[in-house]
Formats: structure tokens, C-alpha cells, sequence
């Protein structure tokens, strides 16, 4: 039962990512729109006349390219532990432990986005945190994603199998 829980934990994380990345791949505009908001400072009293603000077409655009291949990057990695780990459930915990390798990447990889593309990038240089509509909306769910995938990567690694 615990290998189960373990697999489907790592699905849901597998999901999260793919759906994220296929939200940010079909709602192009409004990725851009994110991003470029988050890195013009414009949502905050003063942020845009900051020197750290820009509208630059070219850091927005790699910006949320890096925001949807990270997610997609993570979700397959996580997909490909979960199958892993689902055709070694009945085995012995070494190779149970192996099987899990590319799905704890995948937390890691999604675990960099939130930390740092949101925390790091977003809130200290943009400086996301002084604006009302970005702090709520991106922050505090980059936040909470990143706190349940962290959860989930410990239970996964360290709870023994």
C-alpha cells in the first residue's frame, strides 16, 4: 500500500506539470501576459521606473518558454518514475529505490521552477512581492506548489519502501 500511495503521489505531480505546461502552451497570451507583467514591475506604484523592470520581447518570451518547458521537463520525468516505479512495485526496495530516480528529478525540477523561477527571479529581482495582484496569484501558489511537491519528494525518498 505504500508503493501505491508513493506511485500515485508522483502521478498527481506528474499531472500538475503536464497540465501547467499545457495551460501555458494553449493560453500563449496569457503567459506572455504574466510574465511580461511580472517583468515590467508594472502592476506596483513606482516598479516600472525601476532599472530591474523591463518589456524586453526577448526576456519575456524566454521567460515563459523557461516557465512551460521546466513544467514539461518535470511532468515527464515524474511520468517516466511512475511507470518505473509501478513495474517495480512487487520487487525488493533496491530496485524499488532506483525505479524512483527520474521521478524524484522530476520533484527537483519542479521544485527549481517554483523556487527558482517564482521566488528567486519573481518576487526578489522583479520585486513580485509589492505587487497586490502578483503576490496573491503567483506567489502564494508557487509557494504552495512548491511546499506539496517538496512534501511529496520526502515521502517518496525518505519514507522507507
Amino acid at each position: 500500500m505504500l508503493r501505491m500511495t508513493k506511485i500515485l503521489l508522483i502521478v498527481s505531480v506528474a499531472l500538475w506539470s503536464l497540465l501547467g505546461a499545457f495551460g501555458n502552451a494553449t493560453d500563449w497570451d496569457g503567459t506572455m501576459g504574466a510574465v511580461g507583467a511580472a517583468a515590467s514591475m508594472s502592476t506596483f506604484e513606482g516598479g516600472a521606473e525601476s532599472w530591474r523592470s523591463t518589456s524586453s520581447p526577448v526576456v519575456i518570451w524566454m521567460g515563459a518558454l523557461m516557465i512551460m518547458l521546466t513544467k514539461l521537463a518535470a511532468g515527464i520525468l515524474c511520468s517516466v518514475g511512475a511507470v518505473q516505479m509501478w513495474r517495480t512495485r512487487a520487487g525488493d526496495a533496491a530496485v524499488f529505490a532506483v525505479a524512483k530516480r527520474p521521478a524524484l528529478a522530476g520533484c527537483g525540477v519542479a521544485m527549481l521552477l517554483l523556487f527558482g523561477g517564482f521566488i528567486v527571479i519573481g518576487e526578489t529581482w522583479f520585486e513580485m512581492w509589492r505587487s497586490d495582484v502578483l503576490r496573491d496569484l503567483s506567489l502564494q501558489s508557487a509557494f504552495r506548489y512548491g511546499a506539496m511537491v517538496t512534501l511529496i519528494a520526502l515521502y517518496v525518498g525518505c519514507l522507507e519502501d
